[in-house]
């Protein structure tokens, strides 16, 4: 069973069209990272995922459940940090999860997810109105965990993390993900998107335009991996090796000097880079090399251009 499927979802306010046909699937332990810039409409789709809103055409299954006939029982089963969660600032961290837990009908022990997300027992006794910005954070993570939720879905979480808060909910993602439960996680850091994700969907004007997993999006997308290698000689043996190597695109000489001849390579994936100095290594030896992977931010960009086309 998918943990979300959609099928031609599509929310317009008025002559505007917000999101458009989106058709997306995500499977149960997984992180399907969810990116597009500000204005692309996820905060949309993701309000229509958990039935804030409701969508002006197509259909939207969370957990099996229909997201409009059945909202009450995917709330109960689902994990949920919205961009902008309201604490209280009177009540303390511990309080805020001691309610979330008895309103979930669930059984977790409030320090043991405050220990979690690394907040301090004395801490987590405290307001919270006197948490700091990250602070704030670890507790809306640790209310999203309550209940062990089949799927976490996650909007900007690393939102005022320092880096050992991102280091944190990174580790997290992948525990919950190992546990089984799904994960969307939505957010504009393409890095640690990329960190932990199997499979990315860009939405760019309410559309997606690409979605699937990362090492084969780059492949279609063009060449994974870019090396510039330094060799002590090159002549066609050795570039005969090079192109038999399996994910090699394009082989090329871009310096036939005598002190630094070199070759441009193109591979799509970068699991073929080992393959390759194999290759080269028993015809030449190697003197300098660079790679240049192929990252999601291109992707992103290479999205976005296309949508303004």
């Amino acid at each position: 069973m998918s943990a979300i499927r959609t099928n031609d979802l599509t929310k317009q306010y008025g002559s505007q069209t917000v999101v458009s046909k989106i058709d997306l699937e995500v499977e149960a332990g997984e992180v399907y990272g969810f990116l597009g810039p500000n204005g692309a409409g996820k905060s949309t789709t993701i309000a229509m995922l958990l039935s804030y809103v409701h969508p002006t055409d197509g259909t939207a299954r969370v957990l099996g459940r229909d997201v409009r006939k059945e909202s009450a029982e995917i709330k109960r089963r689902i994990g949920v940090l919205p961009e902008q969660y309201q604490l209280y600032d009177r009540l303390s961290g511990r309080k805020h999860l001691r309610f979330a837990i008895d309103s979930m009908g669930a059984s977790d022990d409030p320090d043991a997810l405050a220990d979690r997300v690394e907040l301090e027992t004395t801490a987590v006794q405290r307001p919270v109105g006197e948490y700091s910005t990250g602070m704030k954070q670890r507790l809306r993570i640790a209310l999203a965990l309550v209940g062990e939720p089949e799927l976490l879905v996650l909007d900007e979480p690393s939102s005022g993390l320092d880096p050992a808060g991102i280091r944190l909910l990174r580790e997290i993602v992948v525990e919950e993900r190992d546990r089984g439960a799904a994960v969307f996680f939505s957010s504009h850091v393409l890095e640690q998107v990329e960190e932990v994700s199997d499979r990315i969907g860009i939405l760019v004007d309410g559309e997606l335009r690409m979605s699937g997993d990362l090492e084969e999006l780059k492949s279609k997308a063009g060449a994974a991996v870019k090396l510039e290698v330094e060799t002590n000689a090159v002549f066609q043996e050795l570039l005969t090796a090079v192109e038999s190597v399996e994910s090699v695109t394009g082989c090329a000489v871009t310096d036939s000097g005598p002190e630094a001849p070199s070759l441009s390579i193109s591979l799509s994936s970068g699991a073929a880079k080992a393959d390759v100095f194999r290759a080269i290594e028993a015809h030449a030896t190697i003197e300098d090399f660079v790679a240049e992977e192929r990252s999601l931010e291109s992707l992103f960009e290479q999205g976005v251009a296309e949508a303004s086309r």
